[in-house]
């Protein structure tokens, strides 16, 4: 790793906007749950969870969008929002919804992962060694 390699300023404000966009998006949903909008409680219940359980939903992705905005905690939000989006795709592949219900949690989850790799420099030596990779000099990425 180089410690004494810093992250450029594009890249870092890169990952705050992403991960800006994603708090807010998160938060809306948690909101959502906690104040049991009717359009929430419709959807959770016709997906077959209890009426009684939106407001621990809601707790549970609060709580893990708030470690995510911390930068001591990002990771641990991360990973508790990664666990919380898997619940979402499991939900929509067991109600056998179209593939965009199933790809957006996953996309979500890539962008949350994604916004972590862009503002830490302990992940950046996976870029210079895709640079160096003998695979990725054939491409036009590098």
């Amino acid at each position: 790793m180089n410690k004494g390699k810093k992250i450029s300023k594009g890249l870092l404000w890169t990952s705050y906007i992403i991960k800006s966009i994603l708090f807010v998006m998160f938060l809306t949903g948690a909101l959502n749950y906690l104040l049991l909008s009717e359009r929430t409680v419709s959807s959770i219940v016709e997906m077959g969870y209890p009426k009684t359980s939106i407001p621990y939903l809601g707790i549970a992705l609060l709580f893990a969008n708030i470690l995510y905005l911390i930068p001591k905690t990002t990771f641990v939000g991360a990973l508790f929002l990664t666990a919380y989006l898997g619940g979402a795709v499991a939900t929509h592949v067991i109600h056998d919804d179209p593939i965009l219900n199933i790809l957006s949690p996953v996309i979500f989850g890539v962008f949350v992962w994604f916004s972590i790799w862009l503002g830490n420099e302990k992940f950046e030596f996976k870029a210079s060694f895709m640079k160096q990779s003998r695979l990725f000099k054939k491409t036009i990425l590098f």
